[in-house]
């Protein structure tokens, strides 16, 4: 691989124009399907093999004019300190209200409280469901702008008036931070290498392929039903990877100079090397992300495989851009360090003394934990557990109106409502019957709701609503616990559990759906799908270190330590969005459960990341070892030429994910600082502390590799050794 990607670089430094006109067409190419492509519509959710979506699936067959898709919105009245929604002036408002939100061009409905019975029992507090033939994604503004000011005019009368549901749904803003985040990035390119064209070419390449992926999410999100949450975190993280990338084939670049090769010789050798690194790098993230799909929820798989192909855009720029970029720039990048030190020593007189260099800070480092493994080890074993402990308080859900900021009118529309109709009201359980094989349908939907009602904690149940043809039925229960509460769920799986008994009974089928129901398969399903996705990706992956590092036990540390980062990450991300630790810094106005999705995609994401870090920092290691240095020399030789900048790719990453923390959605907010931190814990805990212990403790075994396995294998050759080899340098190469 090495000599193919060396003869790629050199091909892409002579033929630049050609490289960089095809890199601009393609990204022409997105910017114009993206701009004429109509908007994208609504994005259904579906999680197949579930119960609720079953309940879905059934409901769209046998009440076809349900419209389950379309937006809803709930106008809340709330009657002032002295009065009551039933006295005669607040009343004439609300209808005054009802009848203008049925002018709606997009309204298909609107139930007036006082014939729904939607009047709290104390009088105080009523509600007005209005339905939309679209989604909320899809509402015209004109439309979502006719309702709140319908609501305005019932508030200039004195009423506080509140809207929950989706109806207002927006598309979610990441804010200035991510701003930020790309400035810090410039801001340490800038320090390690020292010169604004170095550090340009990280950044430049990054946004272009960027560019490239979100415009082709853009373009392709009507037809595939992307949600604007993938592409915000396709370009989340293919900007992290994009700047990385690009960090180490030219930091790979200049050394080469400092050994004084020809500009063209070092991009190709800089692309063979450095670049061989970067596409198993990049191949671990795609296999991870894609991996997604095993979850079988089609929302997901879309996010895996968007954010994939992102992240496969990055790598391709890197291997091609980059090296064509610095045949444009040509001495305006400089050599590495040793040889820039080299060029300031000209004019000094040829017999004066020359000071030792100073060694760095990462092989100083690295000598120090070379010296105390067993010490190093623990620490950051015992550092890691204590930062894992709030994981096990883990509790997992869907967001809702009610983990809204109190600031927004949705959240104050929820808090209204559990105030009046009791804490369930928000989550309510359709139970849909399903009497097509009974003999009485109409005495199967009066067991049913018979049944239900003997049920612990149910609040309330209304009268079964069947279809046209009478062979099934809707029943709505109020639970008497909020939606995301452990006891909502407990009633759940109790109502499922009698609607087994009433199916042996009648033959008729009962369902269990809504969004509350739905959060609870989604979780359940996830929690399942964890341990079959871990054994597949880290399967994989492991395989393919196996190929890379040609060793057993590397891998198998590597993977141990990837484990740690994420477990440790997840009770980080528990501590602050769940228990509410330092939320105040993080802008987090509500605490809840976490997000049913974040853990494992936050799994796949940081297990790709942190096999980045393995195979850039241990890969020098192994050259150095099969050079033959001794082990401890190797964990030296390796942190001296690569600690600075897996540091530098390391705090970049944590820059551009900690942008999107300033983001409106809950999720894309969590998902930043949770890959932050993630990537904070095994760059700098368990890669530069945890793995060069263990490789000390281990010594020549970590490189052992059963002799038969070493004949299977391919070799992939990813050190450049056959380029040394070809060209007759045996000189080592220093690795960026």
């Amino acid at each position: 691989m090495a000599t193919f990607l060396y003869k790629l670089g050199r091909l892409a430094f002579r033929r630049r124009h050609f490289v960089a006109l095809l890199w601009v067409a393609l990204l022409t190419l997105a910017g114009v399907g993206a701009a004429s492509a109509p908007p994208a519509g609504s994005t259904s959710f579906s999680i197949p093999g579930t119960e609720a979506q079953k309940a879905f699936d059934l409901l769209e067959q046998r009440f076809p004019g349900m419209n389950a898709d379309g937006a809803t919105a709930r106008v809340v009245f709330k009657a002032p300190a002295d009065g009551k929604m039933t006295d005669p002036g607040h009343r004439a408002t609300v209808e005054r209200t009802v009848g203008e939100l049925t002018k709606g061009a997009e309204v298909t409905s609107v139930a007036d409280p006082y014939t729904g019975d939607a009047v709290s029992e104390d009088g105080t507090i009523a509600y007005a469901s209005v339905k939309y033939d679209v989604s909320g994604m899809e509402l015209e503004e004109s439309t979502k702008d006719a309702l709140q000011d319908a609501a305005q005019h019932a508030r200039d009368t004195g009423l506080t008036v509140e809207i929950g549901g989706d109806a207002l749904q927006a598309v979610p803003e990441t804010g200035a931070t991510e701003v930020i985040g790309i400035a810090v990035a410039a801001v340490v390119l800038v320090i390690t290498f020292g010169s604004l064209v170095s550090a340009g070419l990280p950044l430049l390449t990054a946004l272009i392929g960027v560019g490239i992926g979100v415009s082709t999410i853009t373009a392709l999100a009507g037809v595939l039903e992307l949600g604007s949450t993938t592409s915000i975190l396709a370009m989340m993280i293919g900007l992290a990877v994009g700047i990385d990338y690009a960090l180490f084939i030219v930091s790979r670049y200049r050394a080469e100079l400092a050994e004084g090769r020809e500009r063209e010789e070092a991009a190709g050798r800089a692309v063979g090397t450095a670049g061989s690194a970067v596409v198993f790098a990049g191949l671990t993230v795609v296999i991870a992300l894609v991996g997604l799909a095993v979850v079988n929820i089609p929302m997901l798989t879309k996010m895996g495989v968007a954010a994939a192909g992102t992240v496969a855009i990055a790598v391709l720029i890197a291997l091609t851009m980059i090296p064509a970029l610095l045949g444009y720039a040509g001495r305006r990048v400089k050599p590495a360090g040793d040889g820039l030190r080299l060029l300031r020593r000209r004019g000094t007189a040829p017999d004066a003394p020359a000071r030792p260099a100073r060694a760095n800070m990462g092989t100083r480092w690295a000598r120090f934990v070379v010296r105390r493994p067993v010490a190093v080890l623990l620490l950051g074993v015992v550092g890691l557990g204590a930062a894992a402990v709030p994981a096990a308080s883990l509790e997992l859900g869907l967001p809702d109106d009610g983990s809204q900021p109190v600031s927004t009118t949705q959240r104050r529309a929820y808090d209204l409502l559990s105030q009046g109709f009791g804490p369930g009201f928000n989550g309510p359980l359709m139970v849909v019957t399903d009497a097509e094989a009974s003999d009485d349908p109409e005495a199967a939907f009066a067991d049913v709701s018979a049944a239900i009602k003997d049920i612990k904690g149910v609040a309330a149940v209304t009268p079964a609503q069947p279809n046209k043809s009478g062979d099934t039925a809707i029943i709505t229960v109020v639970p008497d616990s909020k939606p995301s509460s452990v006891q909502t769920e407990e009633l759940v799986h109790a109502i499922r559990g009698a609607g087994g008994d009433i199916t042996a009974q009648n033959g008729s089928e009962v369902l269990v759906t809504g969004a509350t129901a739905m959060s609870i398969d989604v979780s359940q399903k996830l929690n399942d799908a964890l341990v079959p996705y871990l054994v597949l990706v880290v399967g994989l992956a492991f395989l393919l270190l196996i190929v890379v590092f040609r060793s057993v036990l590397v891998p198998l540390k590597a993977a141990l330590g990837f484990l740690l980062s994420v477990l440790a990450a997840l009770g980080a991300v528990v501590a602050v969005f769940q228990w509410g630790w330092l939320s105040g810094l993080m802008n987090v106005e509500e605490t809840g459960p976490v997000m049913s999705m974040m853990p494992i995609f936050m799994v796949g994401v940081v297990f790709g990341l942190a096999m980045d870090y393995e195979v850039f920092l241990v890969t020098r290691m192994r050259e150095a070892y099969v050079h033959g240095e001794k082990p401890g020399e190797a964990i030296v030789t390796g942190f001296q030429h690569g600690a600075r900048v897996v540091s530098a790719a390391a705090v970049i990453m944590m820059a551009v994910f900690a942008g999107f923390i300033g983001s409106s959605e809950s999720m894309v907010k969590m998902i930043g600082f949770g890959l932050a931190i993630a990537v904070f814990f095994d760059a700098f805990i368990v890669r530069m502390a945890i793995v060069p212990a263990v490789l000390a403790l281990l010594g020549k075994r970590a490189w052992w590799l059963p002799k038969w396995l070493d004949r299977a294998l391919p070799n992939v050759d990813v050190e450049g050794e056959a380029l040394a080899e070809d060209s007759g340098d045996k000189r080592e190469l220093v690795d960026a």
